[in-house]
């Protein structure tokens, strides 16, 4: 097991920026914002060939007993039981507050190795800065600067100088699949993933906006490893201002990005909005496998659950390739379908298809339906091969493709689909034409024995057929 650094502080200390330095990524979200983290983030780092875990956590308010700062003390309190070291940063800038002193208290009844961490402590006077955080009674404060990674190296030795060097296991090649849970603010998606894991891994309120960054958690089910992505609420462009909500965003593009197979969350006791639609459409562009999560079920009556489905077929009659499901990830229904239609949509997403049977499907297609002529060309179809995976590529390789129509590339990739059971994902069509080897090639001059050929010819020509 490698050794477990937690990241413990008030509210906009500079955890997530040390997060990002500690494991030299950009994976949490920073802005000069308190409460900005609110679910544990894990990430990797390395120092030497020391490998180690991070675990960045939301600030500690001790006096807050409810509400959203109280849910995020609680993944923090979570966190910190996990830990091997604790990291507790100070801001070196405001001094040792009053909430400083509470956690400090509450640190010291874990018995865990701490290190009293002093940040934002760039260019100034390393005995001024420490001397107020003498108090806690923590041992000698370090000072540090996470914007600036002065003294990083040395914290993160004194944290494993006491823990065995181990060597790190071989990775292994076969990444478990992603599964990124999409959809528009307040429609259950991190409930959905507490819901998958069978634990309060992430906050789920009842507010819009809870979840602000793309959590990654990795969990086993029926003995199949995965990795699941709660990623923050999509609104519409129009609506979103703040500077972190679009940071937030583009997090979830990325995620949906990353993922092998999205789960597209959309709430039942509301109209399916233009904006679900919108994120249905991206995560179609960027060919991801799909399966269809349509929330807060429960309760509903016939007439209102038939409003549901027929609003579906309308407005997202293009995901008619992907499962769908009617779940309550509140009290747990359905959520086990759910997670095999992901692993159908996975399967079908990383399918590979050997080329004779790809020809031979394409053979029966062209017998069924031949490509429709452009002008006085056919189309000519020969083969087909696969190209690529999550999405499936399939090349069609012939003469005259360019002028394949959009319907009939959608009547192959239907065609394709059915024959080798690819439910749950998108598939695409790629042609290729074979060039004429005399293209473009400028025709060689006669000799004078050809000329004085072909002019008998033209006379002879000329002698028959007047």
């Amino acid at each position: 097991m490698l050794p477990t650094l937690v990241l413990v502080g008030r509210p906009n200390v500079g955890k997530s920026t040390l997060f990002n330095r500690l494991t030299r990524s950009r994976d949490a979200l920073v802005a000069d914002q308190p409460g900005l983290t609110r679910d544990r983030h894990y990430g990797r780092g390395r120092i030497g060939d020391r490998p180690y875990l991070v675990v960045d956590t939301g600030g500690l308010e001790p006096v807050v007993k409810e509400g959203i700062m109280f849910e995020m003390a609680k993944q923090s309190r979570q966190a910190v039981d996990e830990a091997d070291v604790i990291l507790f940063l100070v801001d070196g800038r405001a001094g040792c507050t009053p909430q400083d002193n509470i956690i400090s208290g509450q640190l010291r009844k874990t018995g865990k190795p701490i290190l009293l961490l002093v940040n934002k402590a760039e260019g100034m006077v390393r005995s001024k800065v420490t001397a107020d955080f003498f108090e806690l009674g923590l041992g000698e404060p370090l000072p540090i600067s996470s914007a600036h990674g002065d003294n990083i190296a040395e914290v993160v030795e004194i944290a494993l100088e006491n823990f065995p060097q181990e060597v790190e296991e071989e990775e292994n090649h076969e990444h478990p699949p992603k599964i990124a849970i999409v959809g528009r603010p307040n429609v259950g998606k991190s409930t959905l993933v507490n819901a998958i894991l069978g634990e309060q891994r992430v906050i789920a309120f009842d507010q819009p906006g809870t979840t602000r960054d793309s959590i990654y958690i990795d969990f086993e089910r029926n003995g199949k490893q995965y990795t699941i992505i709660d990623t923050a609420g999509v609104r519409r462009r129009g609506k979103v201002e703040e500077a972190v909500e679009k940071f937030s965003v583009i997090k979830t593009m990325q995620a949906i990005e990353d993922a092998n197979v999205v789960v597209l969350v959309v709430d039942a006791r509301d109209q399916i909005t233009e904006q679900d639609a919108h994120v249905a459409d991206f995560v179609l562009q960027e060919g991801r496998a799909l399966v269809l999560a349509v929330n807060k079920w429960d309760g509903l009556d016939e007439h209102h659950r038939d409003m549901v489905k027929n609003d579906i077929e309308r407005k997202l009659h293009f995901l008619a390739f992907a499962k769908r499901h009617y779940i309550s990830a509140l009290n747990g229904n359905g959520i086990s379908d759910v997670l095999k239609s992901v692993d159908q949509a996975y399967a079908a997403a990383m399918a590979k298809l050997s080329t004779p049977k790809l020809t031979r499907a394409l053979i029966a297609a062209i017998a069924k339906q031949a490509p429709p002529k452009s002008g006085r060309f056919t189309p000519k179809m020969r083969y087909a091969h696969q190209g690529g995976s999550n999405p499936p590529l399939i090349v069609v390789h012939g003469s005259g493709l360019d002028r394949v129509p959009a319907s009939y590339s959608r009547y192959l990739e239907r065609t394709f689909c059915e024959i080798f059971k690819l439910q749950g994902t998108p598939l695409r069509i790629q042609y290729k034409s074979s060039k004429n080897p005399f293209e473009g090639s400028k025709p060689k001059p006669l000799t004078e024995g050809e000329q004085r050929r072909a002019h008998r010819a033209r006379i002879r020509g000329r002698k028959l057929y007047g």
